[in-house]
């Protein structure tokens, strides 16, 4: 169970005095306010103390959305990939496919990484134009 100390804060109204005294000189009494312990358990958790250092290591990076221009085999070619995932019993996405393909990429020498890259063929960038069907 987590035990979670949320302080409430308490109004406090002056009492109505019909005295004869003058108003500056009655003060209300001070009161603090009052702090509620309130329990809660988390069904099917256990609770575990984490330290701040790991949940800073938690932190996610930041998302970049991008778009980008290939030939329609080579998107073809994701759609192969994700085939043979999906019967290998594993659901991928185009985005993880693309990543995974660049850590590929990054073991490789410079060399290799030359030598697949004049394997390609080159594009030109940017939008293609409509076309008219």
């Amino acid at each position: 169970m987590t035990t979670k100390k949320i302080p409430v804060a308490v109004k406090v109204t002056p009492k109505k005095v019909t005295a004869t005294k003058p108003a500056a000189a009655i003060k209300a009494p001070a009161q603090k306010p009052t702090v509620v312990k309130i329990v809660v358990a988390k069904p099917g958790k256990k609770n575990k103390k984490v330290k701040k250092s790991a949940v800073k290591a938690e932190v996610k990076d930041k998302v970049v959305r991008d778009s980008f221009t290939m030939p329609q085999d080579d998107y073809a070619k994701i759609a192969k990939l994700k085939q043979a995932c999906l019967k290998a019993g594993l659901h991928v996405k185009k985005s993880e496919l693309l990543r995974a393909g660049l850590r590929a990429l990054d073991t490789l020498t410079v060399a290799q990484l030359k030598q697949a890259i004049g394997k390609l063929d080159t594009i030109k960038t940017g939008r293609p134009k409509k076309s008219v069907a």
